[in-house]
Formats: structure tokens, C-alpha cells, sequence
């Protein structure tokens, strides 16, 4: 039986930023693999470096300010070691992306018709006829009323779940078979999260594409995602099936997550907080289990020097062994 080849292979992958004259690395040594027609999560509190995994993979950070080291492995090609023509035809056509912030990622002066052309312009041989149907065809795909009309409006005459709409229907104008979603719904209310969600999986069902899916919302992942990787400080800490996350989290900082969402308190209860904050890139420490200071309760002798992501069972990776000994506050462990 043939086994099934990685659509994208992240080795080692670390990248950092220039803070004066040293760098410091905000992803710090992620290894994952992506696989057709899967939603891969990845999750974690703001500043985990989950938008700048997505990024490094996209190759949009400045060589001046940035290293980036490790392999992305795409078709037996090291993403990184590509120079910006080569990877300019990658973008956009094999991997696309769906930015967080679709007023920010769109272009104010530009209409929605030429913003999805220009993809469909650059990475295909079209004539103008086909494009227009290609954009028509995309619009109506991502469930935009009235889409004649629409294509010819400026980003800010849209909603928010609108604008959304039109920043997929540019990720998926290539039909790439790796699509990045950065914070896909976060601006948006429950309804049309709901609605953006259902779209990306009756997509992935259309095309076989797999999907990284960055979000730091539980509840989308439980609904959508095939596989969870959990990040904190620029480390995976934890990766395991969505069933098997949920059922059984193992790492403390994924049990600390899963404590943390609302739910039906009995009186007397009070709603679980993770102490502290993610450390800054500068203030990072670069030894020890990275989510010790924030689990203080936990003895030190708990705590590995060196912390390494290791298989635990089946498709279940936890990184160290504080998950043994880890209880909650004022909890007997």
C-alpha cells in the first residue's frame, strides 16, 4: 500500500526578528506536515508565533530584518531557499492565503473585480473573457449576492463578512492545493463565522486542498479541524487528532486552554484564568519548558532542562514531561 505523500513538510522551521544588532526568534524550531484534504489547526494565545509560522511559510518577511532557517518542503522544493521570482509563482498559485484583517490585506483604490483578476493575470494564461468569468464564477463559489454588481464596488462599500468573502475568493482563485487561514473569522459575528466556516470545508471537499487553519477560537477547531497542533512561546507543545486533543489534552498549556473556555459555572465557581502573560520575543526564555513560570504551583523537579516533542502514543505528540505531574491550582494532584 502506498503511503500517502505530505502535500507540505516543515522541518526545524525558525524564524527571527532583529531586535538592534541580535535576533530572536518568534517561531523556534516547529516541525509539522500538512496532507491533502486535511484542516490542520493551529492554536494558541496572540504572540504564540502563530501568524508568523504562516508568513515564513508564505516567504512574506524581510530578508533585512529576518532570518529564517530550517526546510518547507513543497514538490521536493525548499521554499526557502527560493529567490522572490521563484517564489512569486508559488504564491498565490500553489499555496494561497486568507489574511486575518481582509480591510487591511485589500486594496482601498482598487475594485473587487481587478483584485481577483490580478491573481487569475499573473499565474494564468486567460484572456480577458475568461477572467471575468472566472471572477463571476468565484464570487457566486464564496456566496456574495448580486456578484455583477459587487465586482465592480470598492473594499470599503462592503461588510465585514463581505470583504471576507472576496479575500477567499482571491485565495482560491488559482485553486491551490495548500490554502492558509490566518484568523479567518475573528472580525466577524457568530452568524457569518459560522457561514466563512462552512465555506472553507465545502471548498476543501470541492478541491482537495489542504488547510492550515491558525485560530485561537476551541470551538472552531472542534467544528472543523482534522488535526490540532498547539503552540506557545514558538514551540509546538502538543499535536494529536481534534478528537483525541479534546478527549485527552495532555500539555499543561493545552489543558490550561481547555480550562479556560466559558462555561455553565456553579455558584461559588469561578472562571478559569491562565496566570501570566506569553513573554516577549526579547524577554523569551530560550531554556527550560517555556510554560513553567506561568504554572508556578508545579514543583521544579517537574520541569525538564531541555523539553523535547515526543510520540506519547499514536499521532500524539506532547513536548516534556511536566504533562505527568501537572494539576491545577488547588487541586490535589
Amino acid at each position: 500500500m502506498a503511503v500517502e505523500r505530505n502535500l507540505l513538510e516543515i522541518n526545524n522551521l525558525k524564524t527571527g526578528f532583529r531586535f538592534g544588532e541580535e535576533y530572536h526568534n518568534a517561531v523556534d524550531g516547529v516541525s509539522l506536515t500538512l496532507k491533502k484534504n486535511e484542516i490542520l489547526a493551529i492554536v494558541g494565545e496572540s504572540g504564540c508565533g502563530k501568524s508568523t509560522l504562516a508568513t515564513s511559510i508564505m516567504g512574506l518577511h524581510d530578508p533585512k530584518n529576518t532570518q529564517v532557517s530550517g526546510e518547507i518542503i513543497y514538490k521536493d522544493l525548499n521554499l526557502i531557499d527560493l529567490n522572490e521570482k521563484l517564489y512569486n509563482r508559488i504564491r498565490g498559485n500553489d499555496i494561497g492565503m486568507i489574511f486575518q484583517d481582509p480591510l487591511g490585506s485589500l486594496n482601498p483604490l482598487m475594485t473587487i473585480y481587478r483584485q481577483i483578476a490580478e491573481a487569475l493575470v499573473y499565474h494564468s494564461d486567460m484572456n480577458e473573457k475568461q477572467i471575468k468569468e472566472r471572477v463571476l464564477e468565484l464570487l457566486n463559489q464564496v456566496g456574495i449576492p448580486r456578484p455583477e454588481q459587487i465586482m465592480k464596488a470598492y473594499p470599503h462599500e462592503l461588510s465585514g463578512g463581505m470583504r471576507q468573502r472576496v479575500v477567499i475568493a482571491i485565495a482560491l482563485a488559482n485553486k491551490p492545493p495548500i490554502i492558509i487561514a490566518d484568523e479567518p473569522t475573528t472580525a466577524l459575528d457568530v452568524t457569518i463565522q459560522a457561514q466563512i466556516l462552512d465555506l472553507m470545508i465545502d471548498i476543501q471537499d470541492e478541491t482537495g486542498s489542504g488547510i492550515i487553519l491558525i485560530t485561537h477560537d476551541l470551538g472552531v477547531v472542534a467544528e472543523t479541524a482534522d488535526r490540532v497542533a498547539v503552540m506557545y512561546a514558538g514551540q509546538i507543545v502538543e499535536e494529536a487528532p481534534v478528537d483525541v486533543l479534546f478527549r485527552d489534552p495532555k500539555h499543561p498549556y493545552t489543558r490550561s486552554l481547555l480550562n479556560s473556555i466559558p462555561h455553565e459555572l456553579e455558584e461559588g465557581e469561578e472562571l478559569h484564568v491562565i496566570h501570566g502573560t506569553v513573554p516577549s520575543l526579547q524577554k523569551l526564555p530560550r531554556k527550560g519548558d517555556r510554560f513553567r513560570p506561568r504554572i508556578p504551583w508545579i514543583p521544579d523537579e517537574a520541569f525538564d532542562e531541555n523539553p523535547e516533542l515526543t510520540e506519547i502514543a499514536p499521532n500524539h505528540k506532547v513536548r516534556g514531561n511536566s504533562w505527568k505531574h501537572f494539576h491545577f491550582e488547588g487541586e490535589e494532584k
